[in-house]
């Protein structure tokens, strides 16, 4: 199992890994070994995700989301397997870990009578200022 939260767990089976040919650093070998980590997580069907997380975890993955419900995550930047590998399992648990967490409900609340009044007052010191620059000139 892999811990995500303390309520929260995946069974590694879960999850599906493939190795792809990467670009990028690794000269002649990168042309012979399959160092990228294709990871693919099926989000819709997971029984260890509650409802509210697997709607925001399915929000939050964006372009990574399948039409399916599958999230696939792509890592190639080390050299290695093993660290590939453990940079795509620690981004899908970053990502069920902000999805774990719950947004607080934004409650609207009304302006204080203070801060109205010191809202109007700026605004009546600014009207004056402006109002000294429009005179018009005297003809001396």
């Amino acid at each position: 199992m892999i811990p995500i939260t303390h309520f929260i767990a995946l069974d590694e089976a879960e999850i599906e890994e493939t190795f792809i040919q990467a670009s990028g650093p690794g000269g002649q070998n990168v042309n012979k070994v399959a160092t990228a980590v294709q990871l693919r997580f099926d989000a819709r069907r997971s029984p260890n995700l509650p409802e509210d997380v697997r709607a925001r975890l399915m929000e939050l993955a964006g372009q990574r989301l399948t039409r399916d419900g599958v999230i696939v995550i792509q890592a190639r930047s080390f050299r290695t397997q093993e660290r590939n590998r453990a940079e795509a399992l620690r981004r899908l648990v970053d990502l069920i870990r902000q999805a774990a967490k719950r947004q607080p409900i934004r409650r609207p609340t009304q302006p204080t009578k203070a801060s109205t009044r010191r809202r109007l007052d700026d605004k009546a010191r600014r009207s004056g200022i402006k109002a000294l620059r429009s005179g018009k000139p005297t003809a001396d």
